[in-house]
């Protein structure tokens, strides 16, 4: 089984739109939705969730005031200032190191693990997806991600799938080098700006510490066009396979609207053709 993993550098790009759009043109394979800060592709896939699982990770002090004799201890040692005159520990400026809990004297403190977010596996129109949901201003996205390609990963080899197609986060963060570790290649979708062009290529080199085949393609291009050659330019001198333009087409969005990919909306638009033509290439490439 290989893992194509689409990611962006920044977002907004379009990347979404296009994993959704490759979900119909790819055969055998199993989606998975990585941006779990953000998720977005169940809207366009649509998923009847088959499984529905806590996710957690870190772990939050409480003091348990009835134990409690104010001793000091953990207001002494605390790093973060967590801890308020009347010891009541403040959630958000809690770190979880565990300090407190393991240095009370009267064993007052709890230490259970934080409930993040929640993950799924889910039956789709185009096949099963893994996928999540980070809670509201939660940490430890990058664990989620982990998790949620471990899964998609099982799903594929239990359904004996041949292909992981992962919608990555975006920007260059713990979430996207969770993404990258152990892929068999990667798809930058960037778009012609100048901001574009800067996150480009830095998860261009952050693809290449991993030592992951890396490819692109510039979405929007005609937008742009010097910025989107300038783009191109630049993965070519960092070895990375450019692989087509895609054109600005209204019919992605209007496709959105209606809860469809491109492919399913429109398949004689130049967005889809040209989202066809980069397949073609990314699956001979993955071949090769």
């Amino acid at each position: 089984m290989k893992e194509i993993v689409i990611i962006s550098g920044k977002g907004g790009t379009g990347k979404t739109s296009i994993v959704a759009g490759f979900a119909s043109l790819a055969e055998n394979k199993a989606l998975c939705d990585a941006d779990v800060d953000a998720a977005d592709l169940h809207l366009i896939m649509d998923p009847e969730i088959r499984e529905c699982h806590d996710f957690e990770s870190g772990h939050t002090a409480i003091i348990d005031q009835k134990k409690c004799t104010q001793c000091g201890i953990c207001r002494d040692l605390c790093r973060w200032d967590a801890i308020s005159d009347d010891y009541v520990v403040d959630p958000i400026e809690c770190e979880g190191c565990g300090v407190c809990y393991y240095f009370c004297p009267e064993e007052a403190v709890d230490f259970p693990l934080n409930t993040c977010g929640e993950w799924y596996i889910s039956d789709t129109r185009f096949g099963p997806m893994a996928h999540a949901r980070l809670g509201i201003a939660e940490e430890n996205s990058g664990k989620l991600v982990t998790l949620i390609r471990q899964e998609g990963k099982k799903l594929a080899e239990a359904e004996d799938l041949d292909l992981l197609l992962t919608d990555g986060p975006p920007g260059i963060g713990c979430p996207v080098i969770a993404s990258l570790g152990g892929a068999s290649a990667v798809l930058i979708v960037s778009e012609p700006t100048v901001s574009g062009r800067h996150d480009m290529e830095r998860v261009a080199e952050l693809a290449a510490f991993f030592r992951v085949p890396t490819m692109l393609c510039v979405n929007k291009f005609d937008l742009n066009p010097d910025q989107g050659e300038a783009i191109e330019a630049f993965a070519r001198e960092k070895n990375v396979k450019v692989l087509g333009r895609v054109p600005f087409d209204p019919a992605f969005t209007r496709a959105m609207v209606q809860g469809k990919n491109i492919v399913e909306f429109d398949g004689g638009s130049e967005g889809c053709r040209a989202v066809k033509d980069i397949w073609e290439k990314l699956t001979r490439a993955i071949e090769n």
